[in-house]
């Protein structure tokens, strides 16, 4: 795709930019909902919806060529919008969901995990989108597709990717009725080795979260 037809988005719905725009704004406003608290019954089935949706769009733009953009040097874009509510408010709701164990590159051997955090994920990814729907928005469509492939490849790719792995498995051990083991004092400020986060998991039972969080057990 060349620059010239980067820049001729209009309202072309078969326009790659407008898709990716359109893809990332439905996650902004998706979230944003989730986050406000009116529906937690469907939490965790929404989000696993919105993040695999999202993760089509930057697979898009991972396979697509590099995204060159107009100026050397980024515009100022002014204050960053403030996330820190937005990251609260999931917290909230999905205690006692919300730490989980990851693997930041799979290609390193040996790698033990570390906890995460699906809020501290999710806030890190609205941020990484904002920040290049803000250029979009000045109709500098070029800027905003550049930093939407480059902080896929850089932050917002993998960051989903595992939160798409954490919402996933949530799901199926609750539909699958399996076991789900709390990580019982982990917390994201820690550094722990496989031994100590096992020893740390204390036994719950997936219909304690089902119900407050929106899943349903397979009868």
């Amino acid at each position: 795709m060349s620059d010239a037809t980067l820049h001729a988005t209009g309202q072309d719905p078969d326009n790659f930019a407008v898709q990716i725009a359109d893809q990332v704004e439905s996650f902004l406003v998706a979230v944003t909902e989730v986050a406000k608290g009116d529906e937690p019954d469907s939490a965790v089935p929404f989000l696993l919806l919105e993040v695999s949706q999202l993760l089509l769009a930057g697979g898009r733009l991972g396979a697509h060529e590099d995204i060159v953009p107009d100026e050397r040097y980024e515009p100022d874009l002014g204050p960053e919008p403030d996330v820190d509510e937005l990251r609260e408010r999931l917290a909230l709701m999905l205690d006692p969901v919300d730490v989980y164990s990851e693997v930041f590159d799979p290609y390193e051997p040996r790698k033990p995990p570390v906890p995460a955090r699906i809020s501290d994920d999710l806030a890190d990814v609205m941020a990484d989108l904002r920040h290049g729907m803000a250029h979009y928005k000045a109709g500098r469509t070029t800027e905003a597709m550049w930093w939407w492939q480059f902080s896929y490849f850089s932050n917002w790719g993998s960051t989903a990717s595992a939160t798409l792995r954490a919402l996933q498995s949530l799901v199926a051990h609750v539909r699958l009725n399996q076991p789900l083991e709390e990580l019982d004092g982990l917390d994201t400020d820690q550094d722990l080795s496989e031994d100590a986060l096992a020893e740390a998991a204390g036994k719950v039972m997936a219909e304690e979260i089902a119900g407050p969080l929106g899943l349903r057990e397979v009868k």
